[in-house]
């Protein structure tokens, strides 16, 4: 067993994978054993090796690439089967921000509240465990080479579990869990999709580099054991958000204690902000609930969009693309404003100036401007987009 674990946890897997789907590093397309490679010189690592990286860049698309690792570090690499690139790229984006900022409010414009609410909190805990966990563990990624690294962002960060996992087993089975009694569509069906989608989420994560077997597989085991055991609590959990007088300051006091009580590093990693922007969301989204419950606010019901394909009209589709479109102007407006003030306070009360990268990944300053930026964009999506819906004739 301590072998096995070894082995998964290795990044000669993840280097075998990449090879088997055309992505090789320059100089290796010949088809070497990927070892062979962990004994040239241009390592790019991130956490848990080099720690500071540098901004990501790409050459141009005719098969030879190229990123900017850790400490200016450059890596090419080349790639022979554009399906498998593109696939894997796009499928790592579903498990990024923009993802999410689209995805979840658009099941609570045209889907049920109740499905968007036990989606949110669910993500919100399941990405709070899984980042805090990583902070905790201190893995390293997989290191290159022989690995090749699509992404350096979050290469700063150490790896166990992958939070890209966690949450898209968490999103598409809870997705699938909380609309498999309320719509008519095949259980089958729904279950093929989330498995589909998970599954491409969590390859997508050895395709780019990033994690290994290991920690893809644990970051999908934790999600899933999570699942069950929130399962059971949904329905409570739900009713006390809508209706606990106490709803709205333990949903900002929590998640902010969390935040400024973020497991402490000896060099700066994203995961502290990543995390302080989804419970500053999912706690914004959350007063929002309660606020819309307490005062009887106009609900998007399963009357207006219904998962079973017969039933989806012209007149349907031209309803949903609307309230998405001006839902999603409205969300990003939001957040760009609060963004530029927030930061304008923040800079006033420190005294740097906005641009300064090193002042904005201090404590006093990254926590409270991601969490009030994405807790009003949570607000702003479950109130606001909401009422202007309503005054456009979209409800």
């Amino acid at each position: 067993m301590a072998r096995l674990l070894g082995t998964l946890r290795s990044s000669q897997p993840v280097a075998r994978f990449q090879r088997c789907c055309g992505l090789f590093p320059a100089g290796e397309e010949g088809g070497g054993d990927p070892a062979e490679g962990a004994r040239d010189g241009g390592a790019c690592n991130g956490a848990g090796a080099q720690r500071r990286p540098a901004a990501a860049g790409r050459g141009p698309p005719n098969g030879v690439r190229s990123g900017r690792g850790p400490q200016g570090c450059a890596q090419k690499y080349i790639v022979k089967n554009y399906f498998y690139y593109y696939l894997f790229k796009f499928s790592a984006a579903l498990g990024e921000e923009i993802f999410y900022i689209t995805f979840l409010p658009f099941t609570y414009w045209n889907i049920d509240h109740s499905v968007s609410r036990r989606m949110i909190i669910i993500w919100s805990i399941v990405m709070y465990i899984g980042q805090v966990s990583k902070d905790i563990l201190k893995w390293p990624r997989p290191l290159s080479p022989p690995v090749v690294k699509l992404e350096m962002r979050t290469d700063a960060e150490y790896g166990m579990p992958s939070t890209h996992a966690m949450a898209a087993t968490a999103i598409s089975f809870s997705f699938l869990i909380a609309t498999m009694k309320q719509y008519q569509y095949p259980f089958e069906l729904g279950l093929v999709a989330a498995f589909v989608f998970s599954t491409l989420v969590c390859l997508s994560r050895l395709y780019t580099g990033m994690h290994t077997v290991l920690d893809v597989i644990g970051g999908a085991l934790i999600s899933a054991a999570l699942l069950m055991l929130l399962y059971p609590a949904w329905d409570m959990i739900d009713h006390l958000l809508l209706t606990s007088p106490f709803c709205p300051l333990l949903s900002i006091v929590v998640p902010l204690v969390l935040c400024y009580n973020y497991p402490k590093l000896d060099y700066y990693s994203p995961t502290r902000g990543d995390t302080t922007t989804i419970l500053g969301a999912g706690a914004g989204a959350t007063v929002g609930f309660w606020l819309n419950n307490q005062y009887a606010v106009p609900a998007y019901t399963s009357e207006n969009f219904q998962l079973g394909f017969p039933l989806i009209t012209s007149k349907i589709v031209v309803v949903v693309l609307a309230r998405f479109f001006v839902g999603i102007l409205v969300v990003l407006l939001t957040r760009q404003l609060m963004k530029s003030v927030v930061l304008g306070v923040l800079g006033y009360r420190y005294q740097f100036p906005i641009g300064d990268l090193e002042a904005r990944r201090r404590l006093e300053v990254e926590v409270p401007y991601k969490f009030v930026t994405y807790s009003s964009v949570g607000f702003s999506a479950t109130v606001i987009v909401p009422l202007l819906h309503k005054l456009l004739g979209l409800m």
